[in-house]
């Protein structure tokens, strides 16, 4: 397939087989919780061997991206959240369409370019496992505080990885005295945010709500991919 065919179509249940006896090869099959499916491409990483299945929602169809919000809006409902907050850039997507599917009328975008009016104390350093070497900061809009304060949010972010940008967004809402009352995710990407998190607080990994779940991959002696967990 074509690089620009991935994230525009779900499939039904047991289109492509989960556990090819090569391995997989081009695309990973993630699922929903239902058994449908989404072709995601096989990133290699730089030591050849390794590789991870890659979302990026705002290349996705519409279908999509409203088939991951309304998952992720029915999966974190129990939680009753009052306000999404949203992490740049791709989640921003995430959580602006998981709002609209919980029926609230705007959510608060975080970011990474500072305007004028901010301030240095509700910003805080991040990096993401997409860009490790950039090192950016990550900030509230004054203006939204009023809007988060004592409320009960969501935090949301598209792919969760290594955690880190999480784990920075975390403190920075804790600076606000704002936690979470869960983080939501189109995808979780392997366990390894898992250690980040329980090291802020034990109980974060179990308010995690993910839609599709992706391991990682491992290239096998036949030149496919084989996950790993």
């Amino acid at each position: 397939m074509q690089p620009h065919d991935f994230w525009q179509d779900i499939h039904p249940p047991s289109t492509f087989d989960r556990q090819p006896a090569e391995g997989h090869r081009g695309f990973y099959p993630a699922e929903f919780e239902d058994g449908r499916q989404l072709r995601l491409p096989i990133r290699e990483l730089a030591d050849g061997e390794h590789a991870l299945a890659s979302l990026i929602i705002n290349q996705a169809s519409f279908a999509v991206e409203d088939a991951l919000c309304a998952s992720l809006a029915e999966k974190v409902r129990a939680f009753a959240p009052e306000v999404v907050v949203g992490l740049p850039t791709l989640g921003l997507t995430l959580a602006s369409g998981t709002a609209r599917k919980l029926g609230l009328s705007r959510y608060v975008p975080l970011g990474t370019s500072r305007k004028f009016w901010y301030r240095d104390d509700l910003s805080v350093p991040m990096t993401s496992i997409t860009s490790p070497e950039q090192l950016k900061r990550l900030y509230l809009d004054p203006r939204m505080l009023p809007v988060i304060e004592s409320r009960r949010v969501l935090l949301v972010d598209d792919v969760i990885s290594s955690g880190r940008s999480i784990a920075a967004a975390l403190e920075l809402l804790a600076s606000c005295g704002v936690r979470p009352v869960a983080i939501g995710a189109a995808m979780l990407q392997t366990d390894a945010w898992r250690d980040k998190l329980a090291a802020i607080d034990p109980q974060w990994p179990d308010r995690v709500v993910g839609v599709l779940r992706t391991p990682r991959l491992k290239r096998n002696d036949a030149g496919g991919w084989i996950p790993i967990f």
